[in-house]
């Protein structure tokens, strides 16, 4: 039996998905659970079950898509938009420098005392942004070490990532945002390079050492893609969770008290990502007319999981637009599901549940967030805190 195409929602557009689209998602996963959005050119899929089916179908649903901006705004073919052997080959290439085993050996160490050596600098007893003193730095230094970027700034990391994200976030395609990547990329280019030489006379753990050194190495220009994917996402997940997790701590007292008397750290963290995941949406070519929702999507079609409604569906969480650490069953899709679960979510959890949150509350056990309303949510493709001015007491 023909089903009808999904319902159009004409009223829509970026900007209003930018500033807050979980009203908006509420409202879709109630009314128009697949719907068609003229302003973003995609099918939104806003229940948990169609976005963990998509992500679990790759033969069915591509990560090839053409109309995606990743592709200009990386200036390369990524593994994010391959599938099966070439999609595995390329995100094995890096897998050793992430693995747990790699993280305990060869990184958690380094991720304590850089952690420490950055709270130190924080003053105690003022008001600082700790978005832009502690969350986005010590994300961006862990990972130019981890990738081993040896020479970059912090800054240099945090301006690249930021950059990358908006250009794949660019669904209105914005000329003057890809000029920004076209730079962005010619300057990370010209530092990857600077660093072969280096790197294949002093073997390490890192990323581009693993990669460069490889028995059988994927292309240079493959090498420089994954590095991107990570400068791009390695930054701005951790950096992201932090600020997030900090918000719903310092705004609900009462969990952020029970979250340490059991040092239920971890917790929070997957409760943090699964209330506002940094990475909000992804895009997947279909290609087969298939059906999903009671609704026809035909061949060609593009559809969008979004997994930041995903994450907050009323099928699996009971008051799931609120923060609750303790709320037991987490089965968010913040990281995916699939061959593409997120290669950096055992990074993440590690430095940001098992390092970061714990040593900034055990500074800082009384910090306190005198404005809520102050703190700025934003972002359609990665979402989070735009500041976060804290008192370090």
């Amino acid at each position: 039996m023909k089903m009808p195409l999904a319902p159009v929602n004409t009223t829509v557009g970026m900007d209003e998905l930018t500033l807050d689209p979980y009203p908006i998602y509420r409202q879709m996963r109630a009314d128009t659970p697949v719907v068609r959005v003229k302003g973003v050119k995609r099918t939104f899929l806003t229940k948990a079950a169609h976005t963990r089916m998509v992500k679990d179908k790759p033969e069915l649903f591509s990560s090839d898509d053409p109309n995606t901006p990743m592709q200009p705004a990386f200036q390369a073919h990524t593994l994010m938009r391959k599938d099966g052997e070439e999609h595995r080959r390329e995100r094995m290439a890096m897998h050793m420098a992430y693995s747990p085993k790699a993280i305990q050996q060869n990184w958690a160490q380094l991720y304590r005392d850089i952690t420490d050596e950055y709270l130190s600098r924080l003053p105690r007893g003022e008001t600082v942004d700790l978005f832009s003193t502690l969350c986005g730095p010590v994300s961006a230094a862990i990972l130019t070490h981890i990738l081993g970027l040896d020479g970059a700034t912090d800054a240099q990391m945090m301006r690249w990532s930021q950059e990358l994200i908006d250009g794949a976030g660019n669904f209105a395609w914005r000329p003057d945002l890809f000029a920004i990547t076209d730079r962005a990329n010619a300057e990370m280019d010209a530092h990857f390079d600077s660093l072969i030489d280096y790197h294949k006379t002093n073997p390490n753990a890192s990323a581009l050492s693993l990669m460069v050194n490889a028995e059988n190495p994927i292309p240079k220009s493959q090498i420089f893609a994954n590095i991107k994917i990570a400068i791009g996402g390695g930054i701005n997940e951790p950096r992201d969770a932090l600020a997030t997790i900090v918000y719903g701590l310092l705004t609900n007292p009462d969990q952020l008290e029970e979250v340490q008397r059991q040092e239920a750290w971890g917790a929070a963290f997957e409760e943090g990502v699964r209330w506002v995941a940094p990475i909000q949406v992804s895009s997947r070519l279909v290609l087969e007319d298939t059906e999903i929702g009671g609704c026809d999507i035909p061949k060609g079609d593009t559809v969008m999981t979004i997994q930041a409604s995903a994450n907050r569906d009323e099928d699996l969480f009971e008051n799931g637009e609120e923060f609750l650490v303790f709320r037991g069953k987490n089965s968010h899709q913040a990281f995916g599901s699939g061959p593409h679960h997120c290669a950096g979510a055992h990074v993440a959890r590690r430095t940001v549940g098992e390092i970061m949150l714990p040593a900034l509350f055990d500074r800082f056990p009384n910090m306190a967030l005198p404005d809520p309303a102050v703190v700025q949510w934003r972002g359609f493709g990665f979402r989070g805190p735009l500041n976060l001015p804290v008192t370090l007491q």
